[in-house]
């Protein structure tokens, strides 16, 4: 794939170093001549010029990139550019950095983005997910959106990947996957047990300690911890 990041700082250096290694053509674009390093990523294509200008994503031909990361340390520029990406040159796939959480509710597809990716929420994710046993925690929004998009259905809204870590006194320890009452928009992707992943068969039977991952609709969320709590 092409792809194009807005933002040569640490985190775009970063993502584009991956890319490169895992064979995909990546295009850097910066306005700040102090972080314009092209030897720091040497398989990428550099680009000196404002991502957040329509002549500049001209210039830099990003209409043939596959994907656009907007990975900028600020928020309005990456809201900027990924709008400019998706309306005017139609590129497929939008992913944008949130830099501060109280921005969060902005960065949706009205803006062009496809997936939103918060800095700040995947620590507190992160965190809480390792002290939190038993409760569940939302660790990313998949395809933000409005209840007026038309990949969501009545009541949907935007889907989501959550995990939780099974509690030894949960009314699940012991049960077969296949009896579990699930949202009808869920699913239990993966379990976790110890250094083992586990893809869960309808026969897998839960363990105190299992740490399961869901993908569901956020307004169902709240089935999924009924579930798990029990009435």
């Amino acid at each position: 794939m092409r792809i194009v990041i807005a933002g040569a700082g640490a985190v775009g250096r970063s993502v584009a170093q991956e890319l490169v290694d895992n064979g995909h053509k990546v295009l850097l674009i910066e306005k700040d001549f102090a972080r314009y390093r092209p030897p720091t990523v040497p398989g990428a294509e550099w680009f000196l010029a404002d991502a957040c200008e329509v002549s500049s994503l001209q210039e830099a031909e990003i209409h043939i990139c596959d994907v656009a990361i907007a990975a900028t340390g600020d928020d309005k520029s990456n809201l900027a550019m990924a709008f400019l990406a998706k309306t005017e040159f139609g590129i497929d796939r939008v992913v944008a950095r949130i830099n501060d959480s109280r921005n969060d509710w902005l960065f949706t597809r009205a803006w062009g983005i496809d997936v939103a990716v918060s800095t700040p929420m995947a620590l507190v994710a992160a965190v809480e997910g390792a002290i939190d046993v038993g409760h569940l925690i939302r660790l990313m929004e998949l395809g933000k959106g409005s209840r007026t998009d038309p990949g969501f259905g009545p009541g949907e809204g935007s889907p989501n990947i959550a995990k939780l870590t099974l509690p030894p006194d949960s009314r699940l320890v012991g049960r077969r996957v296949r009896d579990l009452p699930m949202p009808s928009n869920s699913a239990l992707v993966t379990l976790q047990r110890g250094n083992r992943l586990i893809i869960p068969e309808p026969d897998e039977i839960l363990r105190a300690g299992d740490q399961m991952l869901f993908i569901s609709g956020s307004a169902d969320e709240g089935g999924i911890t009924a579930m798990l709590q029990g009435p």
